[in-house]
């Protein structure tokens, strides 16, 4: 066994991935086909994931949204997805979708959320791979939207889906104008994290903890920038839920040795290491990994922290994160110390 493969074996938790953006581009492709979506020029269907910076690859991001209407679309995403996932033994995924841009272009939510709770049920059967749902506002829209999404989902209770979430273009569009759609959902139970920091100040992480009540932070990698934030993250232990290559590919010059990531770490704060979108940045659950080690010189005992950091970070039960803590510790040691003795 070498590095490669202890880091495809060791269980995974995964709290930072975007449905929409796990579509495949020939599934993109061919639902875009079916329900007569035109797509750009392109010679292969990779080529449609190719974008130079954020807003063209919200467009493509909406595009697909588009090509995906059918209550089966919506299992056959949902499922193709965490059946990659758990061949990278992901077992356990938070996932981000965005309701209102189907919601907006006439598919029912019901519609979409009954065809994603297949795709999750049929997975579990198949694969033994668990998922929940997280529902994101779209920032670049007006809050009433936001605060009408959340309305759509406490009125349409699904048990796969648990928590709200904030995403699209973070510049120009600052966490606090979505504080009622965050309140309301915490008023109803739902759990609550927000991209921030991503490409704008660490002022917005503390927004998104003081103001929003966010028990988690999406990206966050800015926050560094601010000494006294960064030393109180890290005591409170928040939990950060990074992206390595698909942030590299659109905020830092596709320069993974320099990435925010390595220095979060090194300040001690909470890391834990997620594939955003992973067909449309060209990578996997292990890709992020490797990347990391190869990359910004983590070791095979940070990545079995990162992991442990992902249960803590999650929103399963405490009885499931304790157990699970302890059992997966035992599984990552034992596969460190056959790495260990291979390698001597």
């Amino acid at each position: 066994m070498d590095l490669h493969d202890f880091l495809r074996r060791i269980p995974k938790v995964e709290l930072h991935v975007h449905l929409e953006g796990s579509v495949k581009a020939s599934t993109f492709v061919e639902l875009a086909r079916k329900h007569g979506v035109k797509l750009p020029p392109h010679d292969k269907p990779e080529d449609l994931y190719d974008y130079p910076d954020i807003y063209r690859f919200l467009q493509i991001y909406d595009l697909v949204a588009r090509a995906v209407r059918d209550r089966d679309d919506f299992r056959r995403i949902t499922y193709e997805t965490l059946q990659e996932a758990a061949e990278h033994n992901v077992r356990y995924r938070e996932m981000f979708w965005s309701p209102k841009v189907h919601m907006d272009l006439g598919v029912p939510y019901d519609t979409a959320i009954d065809g994603i709770r297949d795709g999750i049920r049929d997975a579990e059967r198949d694969y033994g791979i668990r998922c929940k749902m997280i529902a994101g506002i779209n920032r670049m829209e007006p809050p009433e939207k936001g605060f009408e999404m959340v309305k759509t989902v406490i009125e349409n209770p699904r048990d796969e889906l648990i928590g709200i979430g904030m995403d699209y273009a973070e510049a120009d569009n600052p966490p606090e104008k979505f504080w009622k759609a965050y309140r309301l959902a915490a008023q109803h139970g739902l759990h609550l994290t927000a991209h921030a920091s991503e490409d704008a100040p660490p002022r917005n992480v503390e927004t998104c903890l003081d103001l929003l009540g966010c028990e988690r932070i999406d990206h966050g990698y800015h926050v560094i920038e601010d000494e006294a934030l960064t030393r109180r993250c890290a005591e409170e232990g928040v939990v950060f839920t990074v992206c390595p290559i698909s942030t590299a590919w659109v905020y830092f010059g596709n320069n993974l040795a320099n990435h925010p990531i390595k220095e979060m770490a090194r300040r001690g704060l909470k890391i834990m290491v997620n594939c955003d979108d992973p067909p449309m940045f060209k990578t996997n659950p292990t890709k992020e990994y490797i990347v990391m080690a190869e990359y910004m010189g983590f070791s095979p005992a940070d990545f079995r922290e990162f992991v442990l950091n992902g249960i803590d970070g999650s929103w399963l039960d405490d009885p499931t994160k304790r157990r699970w803590r302890r059992e997966w510790a035992w599984e990552i040691d034992k596969l460190m110390a056959q790495l260990e003795k291979e390698a001597g």
